[in-house]
């Protein structure tokens, strides 16, 4: 049995490797579109769930992509229709992965300012609270003495 991944001699095994190819792409494009979708909507649990899948199919699609990258004469000698199919596809697979990422990178902006919300919340609530000439409460400033005056 011929694995894949190994140097592309005929026909069957140039269209065994794109046809990987192409079921891990349209794999992590859902995964991809669930998880943009879910982040998007706030559910970020739900939407980060899947990372571990994520993950793995990342990996076996940059495995595939580096033996298409190693075989791309024999690729385009064995399957020419096939490959540009393939690189077709991918512009389009290459949009959900920069949806993808601007999603995540406006989820984590948001948190982060939330974050930073609630210390600086609790922060002023720590601050002691003083009352001026007229009653008014006002935030009061660190007041430091010095003994040398």
């Amino acid at each position: 049995m011929h694995n894949h991944l190994d140097a592309i001699v005929d026909r069957g095994a140039a269209e065994a490797l794109i046809g990987s190819l192409f079921g891990l792409m349209d794999e992590l494009r859902e995964t991809l579109e669930t998880e943009t979708a879910l982040i998007g909507a706030g559910r970020t649990q739900d939407g980060l769930a899947g990372e571990v899948r994520k993950t793995e199919l990342g990996q076996a699609y940059i495995r595939h992509l580096q033996a298409a990258k190693s075989n791309v004469v024999a690729l385009k000698r064995h399957a020419p229709d096939r490959l540009q199919d393939f690189r077709q596809s991918q512009v389009e697979f290459e949009r959900v992965l920069e949806r993808n990422q601007a999603v995540i990178a406006t989820a984590k902006a948001v948190s982060e300012s939330l974050v930073k919300g609630v210390a600086e919340e609790l922060e002023r609530r720590r601050r002691p609270v003083s009352y001026t000439s007229t009653g008014a409460g006002a935030s009061a400033a660190p007041l430091v003495f010095s003994r040398r005056y």
